[in-house]
């Protein structure tokens, strides 16, 4: 069965880094297009950043210059690595990943179950 394992959320200070993982069992990422969501408290889901199987980023004005996107085919994961944190990052984080689908709309096939992103002092 396809799963979407997250990984790496925590709770961290306003301005550290932090790097989440999505690993995949089954389907093999490298054909499918990947994206990360993030759904804070009372707050719709929102797109944070995507790449696409040929390579396209793409990246929420909120994150653009904070926020990559990497993916290691060998490991069959994808890395979100964020940086400068912010207490409005906080909120649950998704990996998602479709083949035919891409872009911040989540309208993906797969979906991790999510882990927590808390920025506090």
């Amino acid at each position: 069965q396809l799963r979407l394992v997250e990984s790496g959320g925590g709770l961290v200070q306003p301005g550290e880094s932090l790097r989440l993982s999505c690993a995949a069992s089954v389907l093999m990422l490298e054909d499918y297009n990947i994206a990360w969501f993030r759904q804070a408290p009372g707050k719709d889901r929102e797109g944070v950043l995507y790449l696409t199987r040929d390579g396209d980023t793409g990246y929420a004005d909120s994150v653009k210059g904070r926020f990559t996107i990497s993916r290691d085919n060998a490991k069959n994961t994808v890395y979100l690595q964020m940086h400068s944190l912010k207490p409005e990052d906080t909120a649950v984080y998704y990996c998602a990943c479709d083949m035919l689908e891409w872009g911040l709309a989540p309208e993906y096939d797969y979906w991790g179950q999510g882990t927590q992103v808390t920025v506090s002092s």
